[in-house]
């Protein structure tokens, strides 16, 4: 017998000759090093019994067997853990392994393709992704990958725990039993390195926040891609590692925002702005992460904290013009998408959605019974709204049509003023256009009189574009201009906040900044102005816009 030390709360399993099934025993070390196992039972309380130990050939580094815990299924115990064993069968504190699929801890000299057939694997109580590691495992035969693989394995593990370099939480890839991998047997070791490098690959090339974390407006999504198969070809390759950090952005305010991160934290001290930086740029990395890997080199760019649209040819800005957004109200902020621009409606109508004929419309009828006829408004059977075009219309002298779910599109307004202002969060959602005229002829190749004469033409005409032009709906509120220094913008939706605490994972996380309080200087104005709510539609009518 000899004493040991293993991590605490974990699963042993023991198959002793003569227990008809596999006893799951959950096994709490109150100490660091005992000589003894103290093996506690939900129904029977504690014991105490010696297990034998067995010497290993090697360590490698934490790669093969450690002095720790190394006990066999098939070890013959003593005489007093026979009789706990059995005890603990007939009393049915031990619960037989299902074959339904579950969490499922790992016997020291399981199969992998076992193991990973039904089941999460469970290492020192912490479930690992079951799918992800058998997509990878299956490409590899289910054979083990870091065994004969040292070299990579630490340089892997080395890379994840880095993982703060890309502003991500290393927690989220099971850190901590990482740093002590050491400690289990080989098996678990295996499958503990395999899910951090996966999980780490997938944080880098969608986001460590999957869609299904997100909420609904930030609908923003790189293309699929199959990490498995990236590590499974990278282990082949001669640097597997660069390979799986060249998943992350390679845009340059990406990389700006790294070398931002960095520079910040090595000066950073008690003072709360510093501090609030680098949570607000680990905020903004991650939407990078959720842009796809490679842009467009023909974009139209709207990033709604720097209340701007940018044109992109070739991946140079030709056009930059201010814009309207959604007001802070939650119902009325502007989302995160992606999605292309097909066509312009000059002279649009404007289809009024039916929940704001009855919230705005009806409301303002009771005070003036002749706002329907100064506003050039028809109610519609359907509980809708109709305002011809004209000059004083709602969404001006033209309207971008862009598919999306949110009903939000680029547009004209008539109120020219509030383009002169810094506080320009004035709308329902939809993106108002300072000069839509110039804009529309850089998208359709015409001149700026070729543009103007359809509209003074007053008809209502669509006119497609030469090509559908991809337009991003962004909330960066830390940006690099052409990969240059870093720019901050006040967070008015208080987004970063939410999206840095999502981020964060293990132990309790100190309070994050409250949103746009990096700077006294660059803290969002009050919004003392209010806006009718619009809602266009095309004639003949594709769909409801509810938002402008």
């Amino acid at each position: 017998m000899r004493e040991i030390s293993v991590e605490a709360e974990f699963i042993l399993h023991i198959q002793v000759a003569r227990v008809l099934e596999t006893a799951q025993i959950k096994v709490n070390y109150d100490e660091v090093v005992k000589p003894f196992y103290r093996v506690k039972c939900e129904v029977s309380g504690d014991g105490c019994v010696k297990l034998p130990w067995q010497r290993p050939e090697s360590d490698l580094n934490g790669l093969v067997d450690p002095p720790l815990a190394r006990i066999s299924r098939r070890a013959s115990l003593a005489q007093g853990v026979l009789g706990l064993a059995a005890a603990v069968s007939l009393a049915g504190c031990a619960a037989p392994e299902s074959d339904s699929r579950g969490p499922v801890a790992l016997l020291p000299d399981e199969d992998l393709d076992k193991l990973l057939d039904n089941a999460d694997p469970v290492v020192a109580g912490e479930a690992l992704d079951g799918a992800l590691l058998h997509r990878f495992y299956v490409r590899r035969n289910f054979e083990p990958v870091w065994t004969k693989r040292e070299a990579e394995a630490i340089a892997f593990k080395a890379a994840v725990l880095r993982a703060r370099d890309h502003g991500l939480e290393p927690e989220l890839f099971k850190a901590s039993l990482l740093r002590r991998m050491h400690m289990f047997p080989p098996i678990r070791r295996e499958l503990l390195l395999s899910h951090a490098v996966l999980t780490y690959a997938e944080a880098l090339a969608f986001g460590a926040l999957p869609p299904n974390r997100r909420k609904d407006r930030e609908a923003l999504s790189p293309e699929p891609l199959d990490v498995a198969a990236v590590l499974d070809a990278a282990l082949d390759g001669p640097d597997p590692v660069t390979a799986i950090e060249a998943l992350a952005p390679q845009t340059p305010t990406y990389r700006a925002l790294r070398q931002a991160l960095h520079q910040n934290r090595p000066i950073r001290s008690a003072q709360r702005t510093r501090a609030n930086r680098s949570r607000v740029i680990e905020a903004n990395l991650e939407r990078q992460r959720w842009l796809p890997r490679t842009l467009p080199s023909d974009r139209v760019w709207v990033n709604v904290p720097d209340q701007k649209l940018v044109l992109y040819r070739d991946d140079l800005p030709v056009f930059v013009t201010r814009v309207v957004v959604g007001e802070t109200t939650e119902r009325k902020q502007s989302p995160e998408f992606n999605t292309v621009i097909e066509s312009a409606l000059f002279n649009p109508p404007w289809i009024i959605p039916q929940d704001i004929v009855e919230a705005d419309i009806r409301p303002m009828l009771k005070q003036d019974p002749l706002y329907l006829v100064k506003n050039n408004i028809t109610l519609l059977p359907n509980g809708e709204a109709r305002q011809a075009p004209g000059p004083q219309a709602g969404l001006g002298a033209v309207m971008f049509e862009m598919p999306n779910r949110f009903d939000v599109y680029l547009h004209d307004t008539p109120d020219k003023e509030v383009f002169s202002r810094d506080n320009r969060r004035l709308s329902n959602g939809c993106i108002r256009v300072q000069n839509p005229l110039e804009f529309a002829a850089l998208l359709m190749d015409e001149s700026l009189e070729f543009i103007q004469k359809k509209v003074e033409m007053g008809d209502t005409v669509r006119r497609t574009l030469p090509e559908p032009m991809p337009v991003f709906v962004l909330y960066q509120t830390a940006f690099a201009p052409g990969g240059r220094d870093v720019e901050i913008r006040p967070d008015f939706y208080e987004r970063d906040e939410a999206l840095w605490l999502r981020l964060q994972q293990g132990s309790p996380a100190p309070a994050a900044p409250r949103a746009g309080h990096l700077d006294a200087a660059i803290r969002p104005m009050a919004d003392p102005w209010s806006v009718q709510r619009t809602a266009p539609l095309a004639e003949p009518r594709p769909s409801v816009l509810r938002q402008s």
